[in-house]
């Protein structure tokens, strides 16, 4: 039998991820099936579960990939500033994520879900990137506001991730949802992945740096 390489494993996986990523564009999370998954690539549905016990396993493993693109983006935005003011390091900020709106969806869906559902092995993976994407961001905090201690960098963390559930249901709304809330009277104001993390991030960094 032919030794399977880390190579080889490593585009399985991918392959995987990327059927998962197609399908879930515009199917909903409780609809797609392994089996739905398996069509899209050269493997099996058995053969899928040699490299993940569950759907929720794929799906926290494509929030991983998702994580550590976020990351390459906000580490190359601090590596090619040297100086930002608050407006540009809040809109910066918010275009990352606007890249990443799969990131948002999966997270603010899906989340409880996958973890539930998955290996302690295949959530202790998924925790690297995550804490990962703490790390990254504070060092922008560090290096762009370096007036903020150590607390202050600690808490805009704890309010910008917790932040980051909300942002998809905010600004990704139905038709059904639209006239939901038109009946209801509730005025809704769109904005963007982009516009409402920019605000957000000037309101949280405002009293720190004023």
């Amino acid at each position: 039998m032919p030794k399977v390489t880390a190579a080889f494993t490593e585009a399985r996986r991918e392959e995987i991820l990327n059927a998962c990523e197609q399908l879930y564009q515009t199917t909903d999370f409780k609809d797609i099936t392994v089996a739905d998954i398996a069509a899209m690539t050269s493997l099996s549905r058995a053969s899928i579960y040699n490299y993940f016990q569950t759907k929720e396993e794929i799906f926290l493993a494509l929030l991983k990939r998702e994580y550590d693109a976020w990351i390459a983006a906000l580490d190359e935005f601090r590596e090619t500033h040297d100086e930002v003011s608050v407006d540009e390091f809040a809109d910066a900020l918010g275009s990352t994520l606007q890249d990443r709106w799969q990131l948002l969806k999966i997270m603010s869906m899906n989340h409880y879900d996958m973890e539930s559902s998955s290996r302690p092995e295949a959530l202790t993976e998924f925790k690297v990137s995550y804490g990962a994407s703490m790390d990254a961001l504070e060092a922008c905090l560090a290096k762009f506001f370096p007036t903020l201690d150590e607390v202050e960098r600690e808490n805009f963390i704890y309010a910008f991730f917790p932040f980051m559930f909300g942002i998809y249901p905010y600004t990704y709304v139905n038709d059904k949802q639209r006239e939901a809330m038109k009946a209801a009277g509730v005025d809704y104001v769109f904005m963007s992945i982009r516009e409402l993390t920019s605000r957000f991030v000037k309101t949280l960094l405002a009293p720190s740096l004023s």
